[in-house]
Order: structure tokens, then C-alpha cells, then sequence
């Protein structure tokens, strides 16, 4: 039989992350994006789910509501105001299965075939294939200091028909790792109101600053509730559990609720459990503070072995936090070249047309992750990368 696929599937390609990942063996993985194994709080969680499992399985294991297990609503509500500084009366929150499932949600909600999301080049591949799965119009604005280009970001708001959202990562930046400024913060802001669409601002990095002042929330001075905000546990606790939020004004988030009724009823209990016991009963200020001393030496590790191997072949801007570096390869060197003779080389880097609107534009960018590889791995990978460079 011959599968007629939808249009929206057809075309999509794998996440080149997963399947480099896949492939790569006992290759060290520079490509990833994991925590580090040292970075999970494993002991609370052991903890939480026994006494769940022991005091109370049925609320574990049965249906929930969709908006998520109200005492942990409740508690997220308040850590959005007191520790991010976003919500307001009008705004409403729930929980998801990852901040991934957010973007989902607001494609579901908002976009029709061939409406246009604006996104920040280059931009998270996982949002990038979400968008394109809806049928979305991808257009790119480039990033440069402190954030998207003011100008081309005003221009294609203009010029573009059927602009539905602009997605952002505003701290530490999946690939770029960069921080847009606070006067860039307000400037998008201000374009989005002016031409009437809404901010996507996703935030699963923001806890993981190193270095720098902390930047408020582009969904902090929002008073016009066109910004929907998406948060993360999956950087502070694990990926496994697959929980997030979404905070938004309340006609947005009872629609998104209602689309989430269709994709998968209700976030597990057990996951929304284990994060309103760790929230309320851990020290989670505390395991932030460890992950960041974890993370602050890997990156110094990683930017001291690209000093000492790479520094003739590429630049890259250190980043305030998050888990990546963005480095450009000289002119001159095959991009691609470079990363297929370094997987064969037994590391694996990703590849910087994966994260552009359209993946086949010309790129000399490569991105490296810190935080999954070992210390070894990271002193070792590196070296190799250099040899690489070398040879080509």
C-alpha cells in the first residue's frame, strides 16, 4: 500500500539531534543536549516517589484534570511571581508535558496552513520542526548582540502576511546561547504590540546563569497579554518527567487547555507529583545553586579546550549560561565536511543549518554542548575536533 501522509508530515525531516544521537555509538557527544548525569536530584526523587507510592497510588496513578494538579497550579503560580516575576490577574496557568508541548498547544490554537511564525535565526530545532509539522511559514531574523536584528524583525512584521507569533528564547539562547538585552526585551515588545501579534517567550534555561545579571521576563512588563510564557522542569529535575508550564493571559490558556484535551488528557500525575514535592518539600534553591557550579566548570572546561585546540579555526562568543556554545568555523572550512569527518572521528557536533528557518541556506556554525559529555569526554572531544580541523 502507498501512504498518503499529511502535508504537514511529509515533508518533515528527523530531528538532526536525534539522529545523530542515534547513530552515534560510543561517540562523545558534544551534539547533545542532556543534563549532566551529576546534575539530577536523584535522592529527593527516590524519596518522593516512595512516600507517594506508599500514602497515596491512587492519586499517582488516576486520571487528572487538564489544567494540572491544582496545589502544584498553585505553586507554580506563586514561583512565576515571586522567582520569574511574570502573571497577572489576567493571566492563567497550566501545566504541560514539556515545554514542548507549549509550542504545540499555540500552533494548534493559532496557525493554519501558510500563517507565518517569526523566529529568531538561528533558533531551537525542536521548535522549529513543531512549527513546520502545523504548516507554518518559518521566516528568520538574525541574531546579533543582545538579541534579533530590530530592524529586519520590524521589516518582516510589515511585510509578511499573517503573522501569528514571534518565538524567542531570551536567556542563553538554544543554539546561539546569547542573552537578549533588556532595551531589545522592551523593543520586541513594543513591535508586537504595534503590529498585533503575540511573543512565544520560552524559558527552559533561565536558571541556568553562570555569569552576568539575571535580565527580567519579556513577559514581566506585559500588559497587553500577548506574551505566553513557557517554563521548564526538565533542566532543573529531568527530562524524563516531561513537565512544564505555560502561563498566559486566560483566553489563550482555556483554548490551549482545550487542545491539550486532544493530545494527551492530562500530564502524568506521578511526574506532577514528583515536582509539587520537590517544589514544597526540597531544597530546589539549593540543587539550582549545585547545578550551577556544575555547569559554570564544564563550561570553562569546554571554553579552555577550544582556546587551547580550535582557536585557529573558529570564533564563538562565551556564553552568560545554558548549555551550549555557538562557534563559527573560518571561511574556507567545510561546515558539514567538518562534522561528518568528526562523527567518523568519534565526536559528534551538530551541524548549524538544523537550527535555520531553511536548513539548506549556506552556515559555518557548528554547536557543542557541555553539560552531557564527562569532563574526560569534553578534554578528549575537543583535542580530536582540533585534529580534525587540521586535516581539513
Amino acid at each position: 500500500m502507498e501512504y498518503k501522509f499529511s502535508e504537514g508530515i511529509a515533508s518533515l525531516k528527523p530531528s538532526v539531534i536525534r539522529e545523530i544521537l542515534k547513530s552515534s555509538g560510543n561517540t562523545i557527544p558534544l551534539a547533545a543536549g542532556n543534563p549532566a548525569p551529576d546534575a539530577f536530584p536523584i535522592d529527593d526523587v527516590k524519596k518522593i516517589v516512595a512516600d507517594v507510592l506508599e500514602n497515596d497510588p491512587i492519586l499517582a496513578l488516576q486520571y487528572g484534570i487538564t489544567e494540572g494538579y491544582a496545589p502544584l497550579v498553585a505553586e507554580l503560580t506563586k514561583l512565576s511571581k515571586e522567582h520569574y516575576g511574570v502573571g497577572t490577574d489576567d493571566d492563567k496557568l497550566i501545566v504541560v508535558s514539556g515545554a514542548q508541548q507549549v509550542m504545540s498547544l499555540l500552533c494548534h490554537c493559532f496557525i493554519n496552513s501558510g500563517d507565518c511564525i517569526i523566529c529568531e535565526e538561528p533558533a531551537f530545532i525542536g521548535a522549529l520542526n513543531c512549527f513546520r509539522s502545523h504548516g507554518a511559514k518559518l521566516v528568520g531574523v538574525p541574531l546579533e548582540e543582545g538579541g534579533m536584528n530590530l530592524e529586519i524583525l520590524e521589516e518582516k512584521l510589515k511585510t509578511e502576511k499573517n503573522v501569528k507569533f514571534i518565538y524567542t528564547i531570551p536567556n542563553f539562547q538554544n543554539p546561539a546561547g546569547s542573552t537578549m538585552s533588556l532595551e531589545k526585551r522592551k523593543a520586541v515588545y513594543e513591535l508586537a504590540k504595534k503590529y498585533g501579534v503575540l511573543i512565544l517567550e520560552d524559558n527552559p534555561y533561565g536558571d541556568l546563569r553562570v555569569s552576568g545579571q539575571a535580565v527580567p521576563a519579556i513577559k514581566s512588563f506585559d500588559d497587553e497579554g500577548i506574551v505566553v510564557y513557557s517554563g521548564s522542569f526538565s533542566k532543573i529535575v529531568a527530562p524524563g518527567i516531561r513537565v512544564g508550564f505555560v502561563l498566559a493571559n486566560a483566553e489563550i490558556v482555556a483554548k490551549m487547555t482545550v487542545a491539550k484535551q486532544t493530545q494527551d488528557v492530562h500530564t502524568p500525575m506521578l511526574s506532577q507529583l514528583i515536582v509539587y514535592k520537590w517544589l514544597t518539600e526540597c531544597d530546589y534553591k539549593a540543587h539550582i545553586a549545585k547545578i550551577v557550579d556544575i555547569y559554570t566548570r564544564k563550561l570553562n572546561l569546554l571554553c579552555d579546550c577550544i582556546d587551547a585546540e580550535l582557536s585557529s579555526f573558529l570564533t564563538y562568543q562565551r556564553p552568560e549560561g545554558g548549555l551550549f556554545v555557538w562557534a563559527k568555523l573560518n571561511d574556507g572550512i567545510d561546515m558539514l565536511g567538518f562534522c561528518k569527518k568528526a562523527s567518523s572521528a568519534g565526536v559528534s557536533v551538530v551541524p548549524g543549518n538544523a537550527f535555520l528557518a531553511d536548513g539548506d541556506a549556506p552556515c559555518q556554525y557548528i554547536r557543542m554542548n557541555f553539560s552531557t559529555p564527562s569532563d574526560e569526554g569534553i578534554i578528549k572531544g575537543v583535542k580530536i575536533l582540533g585534529e580534525v580541523a587540521r586535516s581539513l
